[in-house]
């Protein structure tokens, strides 16, 4: 799973990279040729897609989500655990409708052969799968998670939401 997820990592940064370079040669060559890179927006749009669904499995498997933390800071270290493996429940029953929307879009675009109506004539299902793969990722991670810090405390253990190391 680390593979895939850091696979998945060094896929959204070369896709950030990739973002700037499509930004700068556009706005390069509006100012110098007065001409812009055909479908560079529609480009733009879908390495944003990859840049930001891709990485949320490395992203979840190093717990570095945003948390808001002033409540359960007065918890015990056991009660922080059942809200840690609350939350990686919650993640992936939010993460379901996303799933099924994902599969649902991609196999409609892949079908019917839906394309951007562009000067490229670019496909639609390479943005869809991008997707669909990145929040697949997510989601099994999260499972993952959920049941291994079970396993922790049913051992006895706390879950650290910082490391994810048995305390």
């Amino acid at each position: 799973m680390k593979r895939i997820e850091s696979l998945l990592w060094s896929l959204g940064a070369l896709a950030v990279i990739a973002l700037g370079l499509m930004i700068t040669a556009n706005v390069a060559a509006r100012a110098i040729f007065q001409t812009g890179i055909p479908d560079s927006v529609i480009i733009v749009r879908e390495l944003m897609v990859a840049a930001i669904v891709l990485p949320l499995g490395a992203a979840t498997a190093a717990r570095g989500h945003v948390a808001v933390e002033f409540v359960t800071n007065g918890l015990s270290p056991r009660g922080r655990s059942y809200l840690i493996v609350l939350g990686s429940l919650i993640g992936m029953f939010a993460l379901m409708p996303l799933l099924f929307a994902g599969w649902h879009e991609l196999s409609g675009t892949w079908s019917k052969g839906s394309f951007y109506f562009g000067d490229l004539g670019l496909p639609k299902w390479p943005g869809r799968l991008i997707f669909l793969i990145g929040i697949a990722v997510c989601w099994v991670r999260l499972a993952d998670l959920a049941i291994r810090d079970t396993r922790t405390i049913l051992s006895g253990g706390a879950v650290d939401e910082d490391e994810g190391a048995v305390r």
